[in-house]
């Protein structure tokens, strides 16, 4: 596995100097994000010289540009927010190309209308699902267009709740452009650690076919995200069973500072070379 992680742990508005800190703090790919250019996360546009830039960078430094965030809520309540969020979704992939990448990361929403981040009891309702089914069609037709994949990614505050919702719309939409984006810190927040085990375990055997991508974050004791190797998350267990299904791809850790990337990237390097080989 390569190590990688978010561009925008680092402060700067310039790929260049961004994707100089990410290979300076020992990462060789990165999840990008169009902030770290100076622009919106979901800009209204991108233009031709922003986009080579970010290639450039990337060419310059080595850090391969593994994804771009393009994160808005599918399913807020209001359809004109999913619809602005389609098109900047569509600016985004327009350039994919542009800035040597071919996977653009999504959220699969919460009726929150205020954070996508947050859970909310309309999540599990049939409508819920139904507008979801409606936006992943439209940024199916994206995908197509500009030739990329979309990685969407189990998370308990969203729609795709868990490894068997994303399976099913998987099976729904029958569509190759679907990734998965596996993150074991977002499907649980309190369990025993043979608890954690069976369900990172279960995620990762039934979703196994469409993982592109890797997250690393942790969970303290009572449910908090941590940094990478701070929290109670099994990482030896999770790239044991990430070896056993054949993954090879990017493990892109987030949710640190700036200040804790070279140590994590340590962490990160120590466990995969303990566990290399193991479950095959």
């Amino acid at each position: 596995m390569k190590l990688g992680i978010f561009a925008k742990t680092f402060e700067g508005v310039h790929p260049g100097s961004v994707l100089k800190a990410v290979a300076d703090a020992g990462f060789a790919g990165t999840q990008y994000n169009m902030a770290c250019s100076g622009l919106p996360s979901m800009p209204d546009e991108i233009s031709d010289e922003q986009a080579r830039l970010v290639a450039d960078a990337a060419a310059k430094t080595g850090v391969e540009i593994v994804a771009i965030s393009g994160t808005y809520n599918m399913i807020h309540p209001d359809p004109a927010v999913r619809q602005a969020g389609h098109l900047r979704l569509a600016v985004l992939a327009e350039r994919c190309s542009a800035m040597s990448t071919g996977l653009i990361t999504l959220c699969t929403g919460t009726r929150d209308p205020v954070d996508q981040w947050k859970e909310h009891p309309d999540n599990n309702s049939p409508e819920a699902w139904r507008d979801l089914l409606e936006a992943m069609g439209t940024a199916i037709e994206i995908a197509e267009r500009y030739n990329i994949d979309l990685g969407i990614e189990p998370e308990l505050a969203n729609v795709i709740n868990s490894a068997p919702k994303a399976r099913k719309l998987i099976d729904e939409l029958k569509s190759p452009r679907i990734k998965i984006v596996m993150d074991p810190a977002n499907l649980f927040e309190v369990e025993t650690l043979e608890e954690q085990r069976t369900i990172v375990s279960a995620a990762i055997d039934l979703l196994a076919d469409r993982i592109v991508m890797a997250h690393a974050k942790d969970r303290t004791s009572d449910g908090r995200f941590a940094t990478a190797g701070k929290g109670v998350l099994d990482y030896a267990h999770y790239f044991r069973r990430l070896s056993a299904v054949g993954f090879g791809g990017s493990l892109i850790t987030h949710g640190l500072s700036a200040s804790e990337a070279e140590g994590v990237a340590a962490f990160l390097a120590s466990k995969l070379q303990n566990t290399s080989g193991a479950g095959k």
